[in-house]
């Protein structure tokens, strides 16, 4: 069981949680669990270019991405980039 944490933005898109408990062998499957999923991968099946994801702290981007495997991880952190000009 690994907790997905979201933050409060995308938790109004899922009816006001923030947190979810999934049984998942990787990132990628723990997020197309989520409600929100269509705002965290895009059409192509790839994390979104502004969403960041946490695997007990530690960027997934710099592991094996979507891919990357949830054995013996406690806690997934989804963290939504700001951007502007």
């Amino acid at each position: 069981m690994v907790v997905v944490r979201i933050p409060s933005l995308l938790a109004v898109q899922a009816g006001g949680q923030g947190t979810f408990e999934v049984e998942a062998e990787t990132v990628g499957g723990a997020l197309r669990q989520l409600p929100v999923s269509d705002l965290l991968i895009d059409e192509h099946g790839e994390l979104r270019r502004l969403v960041n994801v946490y695997v007990d702290g530690e960027d997934t981007r710099g592991l094996e991405g979507l891919e990357t495997p949830l054995a013996g991880v406690s806690e997934l952190r989804v963290i939504a980039a700001v951007a502007g000009g």
